[in-house]
């Protein structure tokens, strides 16, 4: 939106029921004309993971850079920029057990971006400023433990997860599994239920010390359907049932 603002032209990718994205649309949407393809590497309300590489080589067959969103993934999957054809990630330190108010841009060598704060030449020009070190130390050191064991972390939490779907499903009736089935973060389960609004829900599992939410954390407060819900093709009523563990 903000880029819009300032003159240039932005085209949306569609997705599938799963919240995958549209190969055929977006092939249609990329041209020698583009910049920038720009794609969350896993969504933060369904949890479904996209598959960047495919997505990076549509980009770079059209000349375009790809920048992935990875702030839900970093740290909870396994991520390489080289493998999977990543020019610019974004992510945040709280995301993955670090301090809050502190992320990072990785840029892959050789690629010049004009900085969105000037002033002095910290963080090699590209951001002006006092540089927080306490914030990048506390991430720094949250990614390291984070990546260890990784690969036996994912598990686990997956087993508890995939126990959480095949138990709701079987014993709570006329509710969907929103996201992919496999394809989708470790630690995500998120559910629509016919008949009942999320929000009563939310106070009723409150109550009874259950951690949930009705959409991302971005929106908390709102009433208005996840556009991410209604987006996998949901009708609204459906949406407003919708509960994320």
């Amino acid at each position: 939106e903000a880029l819009e603002k300032e003159g240039y032209e932005i085209r949306y990718a569609g997705v599938d029921e799963f919240g995958t994205i549209d190969f055929k649309g977006l092939e249609k949407l990329v041209d020698n004309d583009t910049a920038l393809v720009s794609v969350m590497t896993a969504n933060n309300e369904i949890g479904t993971i996209e598959p960047i590489m495919k997505i990076s080589k549509i980009a770079h067959e059209h000349g375009a850079l790809f920048h992935t969103d990875a702030v839900q993934a970093i740290c909870h999957i396994p991520i390489d920029v080289n493998d999977m054809g990543i020019d610019l990630l974004s992510a945040s330190g709280h995301k993955f057990g670090g301090p809050k108010g502190i992320g990072f841009l990785y840029i892959r060598k050789g690629i010049r971006i004009q900085p969105f704060m000037r002033g002095g030449a910290q963080e090699e020009g590209k951001r002006a400023g006092t540089t927080n070190v306490p914030g990048i130390v506390g991430m720094a050191k949250a990614a390291e433990l984070s990546m260890e064991g990784l690969d036996d972390k994912m598990r686990k939490v997956s087993e508890l997860r995939d126990h959480a779907i095949e138990r709701i499903e079987k014993e709570i009736p006329y509710c969907r599994l929103n996201g992919h089935r496999t394809e989708r973060l470790p630690g995500n389960v998120n559910f629509s239920y016919r008949f009942v609004e999320g929000e009563s829900l939310l106070m009723m599992m409150n109550h009874n010390g259950i951690c949930v939410s009705t959409g991302s954390a971005c929106a908390s407060g709102s009433l208005d359907p996840s556009h991410v819900l209604l987006a996998i093709g949901l009708p609204h009523e459906i949406a407003h049932g919708s509960i994320r563990m």
